[in-house]
């Protein structure tokens, strides 16, 4: 039971969560985009959908703590593992809430253990060799929220798995080449498949010095071209009968695919910028999706 890591370790917890914080403030808090296409959904999944993104949030959030140790950040994770496996011990607050959401739609419990693992893989930061290793990891912390979400928007679990997993990938990969600056700031995380490198000439060397030249850019082209494949074979998957349910995530496709036409356009400068797109620009897919999904 959850009881079994103590008062301390439950404090230590709500601090990272910002205690008192309510699913809808750490949503809003968080600026996200994934928060920004919810504004479509009717007010009742919407609701549900703030709740599952701020149980995202907050262990995201334990497991990048840069004030937190290593092993205090396992705690809250194995915190969160063990409360959605046994139970929490308090039955108010964003842990109530998860479980609720949990059997409100009867969502494998598996889903929600394979999402904090991922979170637990950035504990030690590691290095994957080739795209097929690096899929496991964006598989949790991408395809997983996506498959979660399935069942909140309405959508068949099984009918639309295809497209939940094509487009987590993808989305994941574009938040790699966008931040691959930031990663590298954030205790020298590397997310490029090692392979990959290699097939440019490019040494893990080289990206830890943020070495911009040909080599990269051709890198991140490769990045580029794969990631636009995997949105083509989510949209190529989405079913007919699911499309309107998923309206939210196929905004949140657009937005992420002109992420991905910024870098591209700034030839791959990611760096020492963040590559983003105003918040008029979402405005703007917000409003097209709404109209024409």
């Amino acid at each position: 039971m959850a009881d079994y890591y103590g008062a301390l370790g439950i404090c230590k917890v709500r601090r990272m969560m910002r205690a008192g914080e309510t699913a809808q403030e750490i949503t809003k808090r968080s600026k996200s985009n994934l928060a920004f296409a919810l504004q479509c959904l009717p007010k009742d999944r919407r609701d549900d959908l703030v709740v599952f993104y701020a149980f995202c949030r907050v262990i995201d959030d334990i497991a990048d703590d840069l004030e937190a140790e290593t092993s205090e950040k396992a705690e809250g994770l194995r915190y969160w593992k063990d409360g959605i496996q046994h139970g929490f011990s308090s039955d108010d607050g964003l842990e109530a809430e998860v479980l609720q959401l949990r059997d409100k739609y009867e969502i494998p419990t598996s889903l929600f253990l394979d999402l904090i693992t991922g979170c637990e893989m950035d504990l030690s930061p590691q290095l994957y060799q080739t795209w097929e290793d690096l899929q496991g990891y964006t598989y949790r912390v991408a395809c997983v929220v996506g498959l979660i979400s399935l069942y909140i928007f309405g959508a068949d679990p099984e009918r639309s798995r295809d497209y939940a997993l094509h487009l987590g990938h993808a989305l994941q990969l574009t938040n790699i080449m966008r931040d691959v600056g930031e990663d590298l700031d954030n205790e020298g995380r590397i997310y490029l498949p090692i392979q990959d490198l290699e097939k440019f000439n490019y040494s893990e060397e080289d990206l830890r010095n943020k070495v911009y030249d040909k080599r990269f850019q051709r890198l991140m082209e490769y990045q580029n071209k794969r990631a636009r494949e995997l949105y083509e074979l989510a949209e190529e998957a989405l079913p007919t009968e699911d499309a309107s349910a998923l309206k939210s995530a196929r905004i949140m496709g657009d937005i992420y695919s002109k992420v991905l036409d910024k870098i591209e356009k700034r030839n791959y400068a990611v760096f020492d910028e963040r590559n983003s797109i105003s918040k008029a620009h979402k405005v703007f897919l917000l409003l097209k999706g709404m109209l024409s999904y």
